[in-house]
């Protein structure tokens, strides 16, 4: 070998280069509108492509700069009969991986609130991964 020369060379650090550009995220989520007002019905859509086991999906949400609560109402056409500020939806009822969710807000907000949503993917409690978005919540 010669002296001050890497044993695998430049290409093996290439090939390390390369598949970080291949990533891809286990879960994607969005949301009808980043633009969230009183009372309004709120759709978010979770798609998990997690190669492993997992148990469900948890979404989380704050209202930041405030006390108050999102409700969801449903999440794949089944509607929550008590109000749920936190909601997990067990994949065995989520075909072809996909949830879609229903919320809302229904404060009279005094000044724009920035609201903050993490959906996460849950295997035997801990969480696998994760994606935010953030909404504005105005009057």
């Amino acid at each position: 070998m010669v002296k001050g020369s890497k044993p695998f060379g430049p290409a093996l650090t290439n090939l390390f280069r390369i598949q970080s550009y291949f990533f891809v995220k286990d879960i994607e989520f969005s949301l009808n509108s980043k633009e969230i007002h009183m009372n309004s019905e709120i759709i978010g859509t979770v798609l998990v492509s997690y190669p492993g086991r997992y148990d469900g999906i948890v979404i989380n949400t704050t209202i930041l700069d405030s006390n108050e609560h999102i409700f969801y109402k449903s999440y794949n056409g089944k509607k929550i009969s008590q109000n749920v500020s936190r909601l997990f939806i067990n994949k065995e009822v989520m075909p072809e991986n996909k949830a879609e969710f229903t919320a809302t807000i229904s404060f009279e907000p005094k000044k724009d609130h920035e609201v903050k949503f993490r959906a996460s993917i849950i295997e035997q409690h801990k969480e696998i991964e994760s994606q935010i978005i953030f909404a504005k919540y105005s009057a």
